[in-house]
């Protein structure tokens, strides 16, 4: 009951929306027993419904791919994922295809990453990135409140992104590759901050250390001393070090100057990782709410995803790795894409998640046999 009642509360807390999506067999109550084919099943369901649409809404066919890289973390069949889909597409034999895996939530901007290399020896090439997650298979069936949040968090969901380096297609491009940067921390402390591992009981999950929140910031601190300084104006950054440096020699109590992101970034695309990481990224860059919510609004509709004017994108995964991408807006889109049955409906007027009235009992305080502050509140927010 302690557990059950920690696993109610987080569900309110997490900003997660009740029109997410789940596997079919967690839905059919078959989390202790999935199959080789629910995974096959679950994965195919998001990847190839979001190639037919990209390929039928650019034009662009299969058998012009160059290059093809997917990201699935916690799923890697044999034939690979990526060669799941040059089947399904009789894709050329010449494209050159990886698949990521066990790189969490920070995978998609890795693909990104990597085809911006990629582009360096293969000119006028056209590319797929194809990310999702698969979590049927990876459902936690324990008690370990470290373990519980992804069950809370992971919903089902993918994206697919098609770049090239062809310039005919300047005009066609929705957004232009500014800069992009990966940072990896090694220490122990990283690394176990976020682990698949068994509980004490033989119970495999997705465990969230206590020491997650102290590596995100340092991962996010030395990526951004690398990004920034080549998409941030050179004036903004002789401010900071000016600012910086008095306060440092007056050695007076208070935080540390804020660089003003603004003054080269429009947008934010904040890793929609939980409540904690969005509310945690933002008062670090000092973003206020509308700057942060797309990222909230995207948390409510589809979870924890590993998601003119400039874009920047910030992930963070297991590793533990912090990446992060500069994007240029081209041209405006009209289609609404994934949103468009829903957008009407959003931002909504609240975030609380309707069980919060449902089961209001949880707040009682003869129920008080378990008490939140007495857990880490960043480890389960995240």
């Amino acid at each position: 009951m302690e557990e059950f009642r920690f696993l109610l509360k987080t569900i309110i807390s997490s900003g997660v929306g009740e029109e997410t999506y789940c596997p079919a067999n967690i839905l059919q109550g078959r989390e202790t027993t999935p199959s080789l084919h629910d995974s096959l099943q679950e994965t195919d369901d998001v990847v190839f419904s979001t190639l037919d649409n990209l390929f039928a809404t650019s034009g662009i066919s299969p058998s012009q791919i160059d290059i093809l890289v997917t990201t699935v973390s916690l799923f890697a069949p044999s034939p690979s994922i990526s060669s799941r889909i040059a089947n399904r597409y009789k894709m050329k034999e010449g494209v050159q295809s990886f698949s990521l895996a066990g790189m969490g939530c920070s995978a998609s901007l890795v693909g990104i990453d990597l085809v911006r290399r990629m582009f360096t020896v293969h000119p006028n090439a056209f590319a797929l990135v194809v990310s999702t997650e698969n979590i049927g298979a990876h459902w936690y069936q324990g008690k370990d409140r470290s373990f519980m949040l992804s069950n809370v968090l992971f919903r089902t969901g993918g994206a697919s992104v098609l770049l090239t380096n062809d310039p005919s297609w300047k005009d066609r491009a929705i957004l232009n590759l500014v800069a992009s940067a990966r940072t990896h921390l090694s220490s122990d402390e990283a690394y176990g901050a976020a682990l698949q591992v068994e509980d004490d009981q033989g119970y495999r999950g997705f465990r969230l250390s206590k020491d997650l929140p102290r590596a995100a910031v340092q991962a996010l601190v030395r990526n951004f001393r690398v990004l920034l300084p080549r998409v941030l104006p050179a004036w903004e950054i002789a401010r900071y070090v000016v600012v910086y440096s008095y306060t440092f020699c007056k050695r007076r109590r208070r935080r540390t100057p804020l660089i003003n992101m603004k003054s080269g970034i429009q947008h934010f695309c904040v890793h929609p990782g939980g409540r904690a990481v969005i509310d945690g990224v933002g008062r670090s860059l000092g973003l206020g709410e509308e700057d942060l919510e797309p990222s909230r609004m995207t948390l409510h509709r589809f979870g924890n995803t590993s998601s003119g004017e400039r874009v920047l994108m910030i992930s963070l995964g297991a590793g533990f790795m912090c990446n992060s991408c500069v994007w240029e807006v081209l041209r405006d889109v009209g289609d609404v894409n994934v949103w468009g049955d829903c957008i009407q409906r959003y931002p909504p007027l609240t975030l609380v998640n309707p069980f919060a009235d449902k089961f209001d009992w949880i707040h009682e305080d003869y129920m008080n046999f378990i008490r939140l502050e007495d857990y880490d509140r960043a480890q389960f927010d995240m």
